[in-house]
């Protein structure tokens, strides 16, 4: 099956996800805000919820692979792992001594404790040699190699656009070394042979949370709190160059936790309906951008729905809102229930806790795969954040 995707909706194929592992252990009321968590979840709850997220998906014909089993596959090449420590090893906080030892002990891991050490990070009381200055300085439960709880939301580090991948640059500090991972797996794992990638961890930031595929060859893009100006303007003469969009809407997001992605604000549910936060609805902006002549033309804002209609070529872009009222729709809205991954068209994963944005979403005649969430979504991040589609009819 081919590889890639060029909307929101159409019939998922292949899906990668990311089962909650001892990365969420490391978590604690010190750290985790450092690391992005809103609370400290029960780890062995939240992967009960991920196994039956990934049921639910399995259970209606997509394929789920997992990150963490790409990730040891690709580290079996020894030209991938000695690039993999040389990756993490990278910071300068570390210190000659200290990395000197690193690289010696990590090189000489087999696939799978290496990829745990990439995930799950190392204490610095976990270190058995290379002391020096920066060992006797630390903590003994500082980090020498952080975790990356935030794996979790295997949408961020890694986007399809047509049949290209783009390797996002991630903005927080805590989430750099995720594109790492990604950009190994799909530079050297078999399955991704011959695929090419776009963008990159070197660039001005870009997340796959605020990139929305919403019809082939229009994108949406937000800035905010994520992705910068300059991020949505690279990202957009790559696609014109490469010609896998004729427009990409660029829109303005409030700089706020709760609004971190565009896909915390709205997402699709079929080829003309999106599930939207009524808040900030009616503000929402979007500035068309094209190419003309070799170079992006950006067009004057106009309302997003109005926008996204426009490029996508339809007469209207219907919009549900989240909740009954302004109370609930703010409830709902810090609980993702704007964050659904359409499975095909009228069909979304939803968690079960947003009753009253999926009796909306039923009423609109969209069927709601419902799930819990209790634990999962303690990163902020609902069904969407937590997949990033492979493979979409």
């Amino acid at each position: 099956m081919g590889l890639g995707a060029s909307s929101e909706v159409g019939r998922l194929r292949t899906v990668m996800l990311h089962r909650p592992g001892p990365e969420l252990k490391r978590l604690t009321p010190r750290n985790n805000d450092k690391l992005l968590f809103d609370g400290i979840p029960w780890v062995s709850r939240a992967q009960d919820e991920h196994d039956a997220f990934a049921a639910a998906l399995t259970d209606r014909g997509v394929e789920v692979v997992y990150l963490t089993e790409l990730l040891v596959q690709t580290l079996a090449d020894p030209e991938a792992r000695e690039r993999a420590v040389s990756d993490v090893l990278g910071k300068l906080h570390l210190g000659d001594t200290l990395r000197d030892y690193l690289r010696h002990v990590l090189g000489d891991l087999d696939a799978d404790s290496l990829a745990l050490v990439l995930t799950a990070g190392l204490r610095n009381d976990e270190v058995r040699g290379g002391f020096g200055l920066v060992t006797s300085l630390l903590a003994h439960d500082d980090f020498v190699i952080d975790p990356l709880p935030n794996l979790l939301f295997t949408r961020d580090s890694s986007v399809w656009i047509r049949d290209r991948v783009a390797i996002t640059s991630l903005a927080m500090p805590a989430r750099e070394r995720e594109t790492q991972l990604t950009d190994l797996i799909y530079s050297m794992h078999p399955r991704f042979a011959g695929v090419e990638r776009i963008h990159g961890a070197h660039r001005e930031h870009v997340e796959g949370g605020d990139v929305l595929l919403l019809a082939p060859g229009v994108i949406a893009v937000g800035v905010g709190e994520r992705t910068t100006p300059a991020g949505a303007e690279r990202l957009s003469r790559q696609v014109f160059e490469a010609g896998l969009a004729e427009t990409v809407l660029a829109v303005p997001i409030t700089q706020e936790r709760a609004t971190m992605h565009l896909d915390t604000v709205c997402t699709m549910v079929d080829v003309d309906k999106i599930v939207m936060y009524p808040n900030v609805a009616d503000q929402l902006r979007a500035y068309a951008v094209t190419q003309r002549d070799g170079d992006l033309a950006v067009a004057p804002a106009e309302p997003f729905l109005v926008a996204a209609a426009k490029a996508m070529q339809i007469d209207t872009l219907h919009q549900i809102d989240t909740g009954l009222d302004a109370v609930t729709a703010e409830r709902e809205q810090w609980d993702d229930g704007n964050n659904t991954l359409a499975l095909a068209p009228r069909l979304a994963v939803a968690y079960e806790r947003n009753v009253e944005t999926n009796s909306r979403l039923e009423a609109a005649g969209i069927e709601v795969v419902a799930i819990a969430g209790s634990e999962l979504g303690s990163g902020r991040g609902g069904p969407r954040c937590m997949s990033c589609p492979i493979a979409r009819d």
